[in-house]
Order: C-alpha cells, then sequence, then structure tokens
C-alpha cells in the first residue's frame, strides 16, 4: 500500500472510509473558541472493480478558505503529491486522488463549512450546524471562516503545547495583497471579534480582548510593522472608543510616544473605566521607570475588573518591581483563578496506519528519529509538577518564581507566614476561643468541679458543640482548609479572637505550611485532660519525649539547604503542652489573611522546584571539584534547562540546553530556547546557526511556514540591530546545501517582501 500514499505529506489511514468527517460532525458541539485546525479527507481508488477504495486525512492550517474555489484548489493539488513508483514494466495499477473533503470550522457563527471535490467532477460547498444539519454558504460565512482560519493559523503557529499527528501548516499570508484582503474582513468582523473567544488568562471576551485581537496584535508585533495596526485601530476608534488602547499599544511599538500619551488621554475621558486602557499606560509609566505612578493606575484597573486575572497579575507585577514584597504576595493570592480549558481538538480516532515521511533532504543534518537512552530521565525529574501547570496557574507560578529570585527561599518563607495566617497561629486562637466559650459556659473549674467535664467538650466556630474523643492529638495538617471536618465555607466564615474582632478568612493546605524557627514558634494549646493526676502523667510523658525526641530532631534542622513549607510528617507525635489552666496573653491575627489553596500548592510546586535545582548545582560543584565529568542523559539537560529558565537561572539553563545538544536526543525544545537566548543576546553567528537546527525540525514536523514563526521572530529582532543584508552575508558564509540555504532565505525574502524595518540595510 505504499503506492497509495502522498510523497511528501503526512496522513492518516482511516479503517472505515468516512469516520474521520463522522466524528468531526459529532464533535463540532465541543468546540468551545476558535475550533480545531482544519481537515483534509480524501478517498483514493485504483479504478479496478476489485480493489477496495482507501481513506486517509490529515490537519492544514495556512490554506486560503476565502471561497469554495481555493479550498478545491487545495484539494486538487494533492492529486500531484501521490507516490507514482509505477514504471513501464509495472502491472500495478496507480492509485488516484476519487474524491475529497476539505473541512473548516467558522469560529464566530460556530459552523462547520464544507467542501465536496469529485475528481473528476464538481464542487460542492454546504454548512454543517451543531446538530448535523445541512446549510447553504452565505458570503457572511465565507468571510467568517476566512478570518477563523488564518486567526488559527497565526495563534497556533508556533504554541508549543498544541500538537497534532499529521498536522501541515503552511503560510497563511504570502503576499501584501493578501495581508490586505486579511485587514478589510478583520475591520469588517471587528465587533463580532469578542464571539470567538480569548486567551485562558481572560475571563470574559470583550472587543479589545479577544483572539482576533490578539491575532492582529501578534502578525504585526512579531514583525515590529506595527503601522498596519495602527491604520486599522485608527478607523475602528471612531465606532468603539475602547480600542484606543489597541491604538495606543500600537503608536508605542512604533516609537511615537508623544502621540500614544495623547491618544490615552483623549480615551480617559470617554472610557476612564477600560483596565485594558490603564494597564497600557501603566506599562509606558513603567518602562519609563515610574513604577509608584504605574502602581496607582494599576490598582484603579483591579477597581474596574475585580473579576479578571489579568488585572491583579499586573498589580503584583508592578508591587514586586517597586520591593513591597509582602503586597505582592497578598495580591497574588487574591488573584481570581480559571478553569483551563486549552486549545479545541479533534476526537483521536484509532488509525488503520499513518504514514509520516520524512524529508531526506533536511533530514541529514538530524540525529535519527529513534528512542534511545537519552530519552530516559531520572524519575523524580519527570514527576516535577510545575511544567503541567497551564493558563492561570502557570501566569501565577512565573509571579512566584520572580518573587522567589528577587528575594530568595528564606525571606520569601517569613514574608509568608507575616500576611498570611499559619497552621500554629490558628489551632491557637481556636483553642483559646474553646477555652473562654468552655468557661463562659460551665463557670469554674474550682466552683463547680466539673474542670473534666470541660475537656470533653469542643466549641467549633460555627457554634456547634460535639465531645471530644480522649486522648486525642492536635492535627497534623498546617491550616483551616486541611482539617478533615472542616467544611468548604472555610474561607469565607470569619474566625474570631478573644476581642471579638473579624480575622480575615480563607484556606491553605496541610503540605505547604510555614516551619516556625524555634525561638519564634507559638504554643499549641489542648485541652485533652481529664483530671489532674491525667495533667501530671501528661506533663511528665511531655518533658521525656521533649528532652528525648526533640534532641534528635536538632542535627536535621539545625541548617537546611532548603527549609520546606510544610510541619512535621503525618503521625509524628507532638510534646503534650501545659494544662488549659494557664494563663495566656491574648492573641489576635485581624491584619492577617489566610492562604489560598491553590496557593499553597503552588508554594510546594516551587519547593520542589528550588530542592530538585539545589541538588543538581550542588552535584555539579561536587564533581567540578573532583575533575569528573558530570553525565546525564539528553531528556535530564532538557528538563534541567526548562527548571533553570522557570527559576530565573538563564546562564545555568543555557549550559544545561548547550549539554542537551551533544546527546543523541531527538527534539527541537534545547535549540529553540538557545534560539532565544542568542537572539536576545544578539548573536548573529549562533542565532543562525540554531535557526538552522529549528528549521529542519520544523519542516521534517511538516511545518512549511515562515511567518509567523520563532525564527522569523528573532531574525527580524536582529534585523532591527545589524540589518537583514549581514544576516543575510552570514548565511552565505556559511556554505549550507541548497534545500536548507533556501529554507532559511526564505525569512529574508518574507522581510522584504513586507518591508520590514531592516530589510533595506
Amino acid at each position: 500500500m505504499a503506492e497509495a500514499s502522498f510523497k511528501d505529506l503526512p496522513e492518516i489511514f482511516e479503517v472505515e472510509i468516512g469516520e474521520a468527517l463522522t466524528a468531526r460532525t459529532e464533535s463540532l458541539a465541543t468546540f468551545r473558541e476558535l475550533g480545531p485546525p482544519d481537515l483534509c479527507h480524501v478517498i483514493k481508488s485504483t479504478g479496478r472493480a476489485g480493489q477496495r477504495d482507501l481513506g486517509s486525512y490529515h490537519f492544514v492550517s495556512g490554506v486560503d478558505a476565502s471561497s469554495s474555489a481555493s479550498l478545491a484548489a487545495y484539494i486538487n493539488s494533492l492529486t500531484y503529491a501521490i507516490e507514482d513508483s509505477s514504471a513501464w514494466f509495472s502491472k500495478s495499477t496507480a492509485w488516484k486522488v476519487k474524491s475529497g473533503c476539505y473541512c473548516c470550522f467558522n469560529a464566530f457563527s460556530r459552523v462547520d463549512i464544507r467542501v465536496d471535490v469529485k475528481i473528476p467532477g464538481g464542487v460542492n460547498a454546504y454548512v454543517v450546524d451543531l446538530r448535523g444539519e445541512r446549510h447553504e454558504a452565505t458570503p457572511e460565512i465565507w468571510q467568517e471562516a476566512y478570518v477563523s482560519a488564518l486567526l488559527r493559523a497565526i495563534l497556533y503557529s508556533d504554541d508549543p503545547t498544541y500538537w497534532l499527528e499529521a498536522y501541515r501548516r503552511l503560510d497563511p499570508i504570502t503576499t501584501q495583497e493578501g495581508e490586505l484582503r486579511f485587514l478589510q474582513a478583520a475591520e469588517a468582523l471587528f465587533m463580532k471579534g469578542w464571539q470567538v473567544g480569548s486567551d485562558p488568562e481572560i475571563q470574559v471576551a470583550t472587543v479589545v480582548s479577544n483572539h482576533l485581537t490578539a491575532g492582529i496584535m501578534k502578525y504585526f508585533g512579531d514583525s515590529g510593522r506595527y503601522q498596519q495596526a495602527a491604520n486599522l485601530f485608527e478607523k475602528l476608534s471612531a465606532r468603539e472608543p475602547e480600542v484606543a488602547s489597541l491604538l495606543a499599544k500600537s503608536y508605542l511599538g512604533m516609537n511615537e510616544e508623544v502621540k500614544a500619551v495623547q491618544i490615552m488621554s483623549a480615551a480617559m475621558k470617554h472610557t476612564p473605566h477600560s483596565y485594558t486602557l490603564l494597564h497600557v499606560q501603566s506599562d509606558f509609566l513603567r518602562s519609563k521607570g515610574k513604577c509608584d505612578w504605574a502602581v496607582k493606575l494599576a490598582r484603579e484597573a483591579v477597581n474596574c475588573a475585580p473579576s479578571e486575572f489579568v488585572t491583579w497579575e499586573k498589580l503584583t507585577e508592578l508591587y514586586i518591581d517597586i520591593k513591597d514584597y509582602e503586597s505582592a504576595l497578598l495580591t497574588l493570592n487574591s488573584c481570581p483563578m480559571f478553569t483551563f480549558n486549552g486549545r479545541d481538538a479533534h476526537r483521536a480516532l484509532a488509525p488503520a496506519r499513518v504514514h509520516l515521511p520524512f524529508k531526506l533532504q533536511i533530514g541529514d543534518i538530524l540525529p535519527e528519529k529513534q528512542k534511545t537512552e537519552d530519552d530516559e530521565a531520572d524519575p523524580a525529574l519527570l514527576r516535577l509538577p510545575a511544567p503541567g501547570l497551564r493558563g492561570t496557574w502557570a501566569r501565577a507560578y512565573i509571579l512566584l518564581t520572580r518573587l522567589v529570585s528577587d528575594i530568595g527561599w528564606d525571606e520569601l518563607l517569613k514574608t509568608r507566614s507575616s500576611v498570611f495566617v499559619m497552621e500554629e497561629e490558628y489551632r491557637m486562637q481556636k483553642a483559646q476561643v474553646d477555652i473562654q466559650g468552655v468557661v463562659g459556659k460551665n463557670g469554674s473549674a474550682s466552683e463547680h468541679g466539673s474542670e473534666g467535664d470541660a475537656g470533653k467538650t469542643i466549641i467549633h466556630e460555627d457554634g456547634t458543640v460535639v465531645e471530644r474523643v480522649r486522648n486525642s492529638t492536635a492535627s497534623d495538617g498546617s491550616t483551616l482548609a486541611a482539617d478533615g471536618d472542616a467544611d468548604d465555607d472555610a474561607s469565607t466564615r470569619g474566625v474570631h479572637s478573644p476581642q471579638d474582632s473579624k480575622i480575615s478568612a480563607s484556606e491553605s493546605k496541610p503540605e505547604v505550611s510555614n516551619l516556625l524557627s524555634a525561638e519564634d514558634s507559638i504554643p499549641i494549646i489542648r485541652v485533652s485532660s481529664d483530671s489532674d493526676t491525667e495533667r501530671e502523667l501528661a506533663e511528665q510523658s511531655s518533658r521525656a519525649a521533649a528532652n528525648g525526641d526533640l534532641k534528635e530532631e536538632e542535627p536535621r534542622v539545625a541548617s537546611p539547604a532548603l527549609e520546606k513549607p510544610a510541619q512535621a510528617a503525618a503521625g509524628e507525635k507532638e510534646p503534650d503542652l501545659p494544662s488549659a489552666n494557664t494563663p495566656q496573653e491574648p492573641y489576635s491575627f485581624t491584619n492577617k489573611r489566610l492562604c489560598e489553596r491553590w496557593l499553597d500548592n503552588l508554594f510546594m510546586v516551587l519547593y520542589e522546584d528550588l530542592r530538585v535545582w539545589t541538588i543538581f548545582r550542588a552535584e555539579v560543584a561536587h564533581f567540578k571539584t573532583q575533575h569528573v565529568a558530570y553525565r546525564k542523559t539528553g531528556l535530564e539537560w532538557e528538563i534541567l534547562g526548562d527548571l533553570g529558565l522557570r527559576l530565573h537561572h538563564k546562564e545555568e539553563a543555557k549550559e544545561a540546553f548547550q549539554r542537551c545538544l551533544d546527546t543523541t536526543r531527538y527534539s527541537q525544545k534545547p535549540w529553540a530556547k538557545l534560539l532565544e537566548v542568542y537572539a536576545e543576546e544578539g548573536d548573529i553567528t549562533r542565532t543562525i546557526q540554531t535557526a538552522i537546527r529549528v528549521a529542519a525540525y520544523q519542516y521534517a514536523d511538516y511545518t512549511e511556514m515562515t511567518f509567523p514563526t520563532l525564527i522569523a521572530r528573532c531574525f527580524f529582532k536582529l534585523g532591527q540591530i545589524h540589518g537583514h543584508a549581514k544576516i543575510s552575508f552570514t548565511l552565505l558564509s556559511m556554505g549550507l546545501p541548497d534545500v536548507i540555504w533556501k529554507i532559511m532565505d526564505s525569512y529574508l525574502k518574507y522581510g522584504t517582501t513586507f518591508k520590514v524595518e531592516g530589510y533595506d540595510f
């Protein structure tokens, strides 16, 4: 069946002909935002009566979806891509494309537009709605499908988290005429932009915060050509005042700061409560070093949109900039977190077989695509939770790593304990409230002789009274939310101090409470004695435990390399404390809050990252002193490089990625990360050398597009400083094979076609 495959294109062969189309129809209702890439389904036949037809499909983005003719032309082009292995002496009959169906999701109207092509024969275009019913395709539907396809091609172009098998990426816009058509269609549909959804960090899509505006800003921003975007937003701002924030951002990108400030000033009179406009202003002030002014604007943005994550995120960033770390932590704790839905994708089907041809021309410079020992890694590295964070959790974690990078882990824990209620504080406060409630209800133990009875009841914050289980010990959990009996309202119910003062409420997890130092620890009070005799025995046993167990713990706690943000392990018995009748000074934490559960989890994630990183750097230092080579597998170096970037150790991360390149692992990630690093450093030669490998990996994965891609972005960044001519001459001096050189030169040709800054020098 090899002769039934396309020569250079990926494809997945079906078990039952048409099952991919049926699965897509059934999945239409699950597509929430932009939808998945386009699906191209073809049926191949030999024309012989006894030969069974074959059905295959692949995914594609970047195809012009403005009319049925352009989609039919793509299917027709596949007829020339089929392998022709027949010779004049061969008896086998050649396979030919008999028919095809191209599916493109319209994200505005939530319908699937399809084009059936019979070869030879006619073209039939129709629309399939979420119920699977057919309708006629109108010009408005075609325009929406065209913009939807372009947005998917732009936004999915270099998303490392979005991967599909047999996914072909083509250039969405190749000429200036095509770009003009895109701008005209975007202008016509701009007010409908909120219908296509927004990034996962945006809770409510608006006219200025959605996938359409994100696609426009990415397309023109990556090449530094903000003039075209500014022209578009200039027209739209007359109809919609909120567009002024995008217009000002475009002018700032063009270095037209005076005009941008004038636009922002005028817009504030019309839309004073636009958080996007306030953010553009705060970013501008931040770039000028006026962070204290920017904080005021960010606070106002939070007041305007308190339910949006990005407003709290911006305020947290600015607090970190002005080194107000307590406020930064409190603001981070207040961030609203949203469920991450991810990109829309097709339902996976069991294939009859998968055809993924490898292009030999560019494959010569890549390692073998087979599993080796370099694809294995230590389980501790594979289990790191941070790489799995997505959406708002990933963004919040970036802020947390910024904090620890600025002030260090120990200082971060101190800051955390100074602004959040820790478990020991809460337990002491709760015990005092319990004691006062019992004493107030039953009277003095000496007068009524009911001291033992007082210890048999527990009064909870909500007023419920339950019998106490004898010989119970304090919970090993670290925070309110961790208690097994605590209800889900623990984060909203107040805890009252002896003076009836109101306490901020929130929650936290047992794994992530702070370890208090010996001198700062707060005694935990328990009402656990039933009589004076039992109390004396308990005190004696507690002294014995303190003299024995605590001494054993001293060497472990004395100077930890990295303090874990958790209490003693579950099951360890704490020494009993003096009786409840001992007078205690009233304690209040009215100025503290409870740490949110998700932030507690992130502290634990950060601890795991720091623990692994500390061990890694200690091992490196040890091996250097011993003059012994430090060896890791390719995957381990890759994970450690990612870890270094997360924790803002750029030089160590760069070194780890460079070590990864010395292995035989087939992976694009280390090359792509180094490409960004070298472009940031302005190193032309190394940027080009790594870009060649990245391009080879992309073409091997059927990414045949020039822009917007990571390589184009890095080239254009260098071109603004050195000019495209210098990049071109450096490429020529490397003596690259023709196939590789044409691929690399295509990025510079794009710059010439669209007049990217630096193309003319």
